[in-house]
């Protein structure tokens, strides 16, 4: 604990925060964004805030099944378009006022209003009705409509009514989203070097960890070296080149963390040549994925337990909504390719493809974090793609900027961007596809738009049986695989690594922190 007290106050915290429970440190990629839950862009953000809020309901680690902290017991109403909740007790906010149904009324109608521009609360419109307090302690959330599964889709958090003066068209830069207030068991504050979690009993969290520190981790190796010689005691995303340092380390512990996360190549087909799917397909067929991922992952042909997965639709495999019957394309085709293109209107000139007379290149960029997991992968798209004879100028993309601009569908001076989507236990890919009007397809990176896969994903949102759900989005994994706004990656595994001195740390699907109260430390 001493070395990590040092380092909290290195980091200008105060040593009055220290004053009770163990303290440790662990690195993130890239600091979160915001610490508010309406406006959670990456996962960093997901994970500081799911440490300070809770969800309404959420997936336990354990047993996978649903449940609440919140909510004692709840029953269909309406008909089934709504559901009636009855609220536990004793929950108090972090600044000791009583957690009431007021609270989640108050949230449900900040995502309805049209003045919280927040991608999620949009997400949320469609399904949303209203919501109703009948007592300090009964709610009655209303859907648009008879939902699947309506308890999975109220995972959203919970925000306190009084810490917004009951105003629910809540804008990002409220100092709420660098302060906030939650019910969860550590309170959070984000400054420009790290972010400082305190620990806060309440009647539903007995957190065993006084004090967190979230810092940025820069170089992976460095990071492998700081968490060796226990400078910090935690890293959330090891690269798999540097997992076999970890596994040699009897005071290391690898540890899986099940992002159902996917890699892609979203593409531009609004621009020319890339709005003729034969040029999409062409495209596909050029890559190698086995090259891509032995040289940027270091997966060797053949390689037993392999922690990269190759996909062809936006599923992860072991999703019941992937569908198998469609290949995944491991290795290129360049016969392929060129019969594609030619079809398309193109012609190869001394080695280069040509359209319409000028030489093509395409401006690719891609989330400059993706660089610790996969390096170089960029470049090794591009060589393929240069291999093959199309040129290409690449770029990095900040952070902020891939969640400022390219989610929102800004980017559109670029052909081609690299990435990598993340899901809960609800692995809805709709706004990710839908074309983008009305609140819909609120991350469609390059605003694509197809008639037959809105008529899809307008399936699976009415779906009303876990059989009827599959059936649509196996029918969109096939037609995205064909029409391919997107060139499908691979599914990559990761891997979180802690001190072993971190004990009980049971990691949550996504969200990480979702079990923290059995969590502790004893260093």
């Amino acid at each position: 604990m001493g070395r990590s007290r040092h380092l909290l106050v290195a980091a200008g915290i105060s040593a009055a925060v220290l004053s009770t429970g163990a303290a440790l440190t662990y690195y993130e990629g890239a600091l979160p964004t915001t610490l508010n839950p309406l406006y959670a862009a990456k996962m960093v953000d997901y994970r500081a805030q799911e440490l300070v809020f809770d969800r309404l309901w959420y997936h336990s680690p354990i047993n996978n099944e649903l449940e609440s902290r919140l909510v004692q017991s709840w029953e269909l109403t309406e008909g089934g378009k709504g559901i009636k909740l009855e609220l536990a007790s004793g929950i108090k906010w972090h600044d000791g006022k009583p957690f009431t149904a007021d609270d989640v009324c108050f949230t449900v109608k900040a995502m309805l209003d049209s003045g919280t521009p927040s991608p999620i609360a949009e997400g949320y419109r469609d399904i949303l009705a209203g919501c109703t307090p009948e007592s300090r302690s009964t709610a009655i959330v209303h859907f648009t409509r008879i939902v699947h599964n309506p308890r999975e889709r109220l995972g959203f958090s919970v925000l306190p009514e009084h810490a917004f003066d009951g105003n629910t068209a809540i804008s990002p830069d409220l100092e709420f989203s660098a302060r906030p207030t939650g019910t969860g068991p550590m309170k959070g504050s984000r400054g420009t070097r790290g972010v400082t979690f305190q620990s806060f009993a309440n009647g539903h969290h007995s957190p065993q960890v006084g004090q967190m520190q979230l810092q940025e981790s820069g170089d992976p190796l460095l990071a492998i070296k700081a968490l060796i010689n226990n400078s910090v005691q935690g890293i959330i995303e090891v690269a798999p080149n540097f997992r076999a340092d970890v596994s040699a380390s009897d005071e290391l512990a690898l540890k899986s963390y099940d992002l159902r996360s996917w890699w892609f190549v979203a593409i531009n087909s609004k621009k020319a040549p890339l709005d003729d799917r034969r040029v999409r397909q062409a495209l596909n067929f050029m890559l190698d994925r086995t090259e891509l991922r032995e040289k940027s992952i270091g997966v060797k042909p053949g390689e037993r337990n392999s922690p990269c997965e190759f996909i062809s639709g936006p599923f992860v495999p072991s999703s019941p909504y992937y569908n198998r019957s469609v290949p995944a394309v491991e290795r290129s085709d360049q016969g392929q390719a060129e019969a594609l293109l030619k079809e398309a209107g193109m012609e190869k000139v001394g080695g280069r493809w040509q359209f319409k007379g000028q030489p093509v290149s395409f401006r690719m960029g891609m989330e400059k974090s993706l660089d610790n997991e996969a390096p170089d992968i960029l470049s090794y798209i591009s060589n393929q793609f240069e291999a093959a004879g199309i040129g290409s100028q690449v770029y990095k993309i900040p952070p902020d900027n891939w969640t400022t601009e390219a989610i929102t569908g800004h980017l559109t001076d670029y052909d081609l961007l690299v990435g990598k989507w993340s899901f809960g236990q609800v692995e809805d890919v709709n706004e990710l596809f839908y074309t983008r009007s009305r609140g819909k397809g609120t991350r469609n990176i390059f605003n694509y738009s197809e008639q037959e896969v809105d008529r899809l994903l307008a399936q699976y949102d009415v779906a009303k049986t876990d059989t009827a759900a599959r059936d649509a989005y196996h029918k969109l994994h096939r037609k995205l695989a064909e029409d391919l706004p997107y060139l499908f990656l691979w599914k990559l595994d990761t891997k979180s690594a802690w001190r072993t001195e971190v004990k009980g740390n049971t990691i949550a699907p996504y969200y990480y922190f979702t079990q923290f109260d059995s969590w502790r430390y004893e260093g």
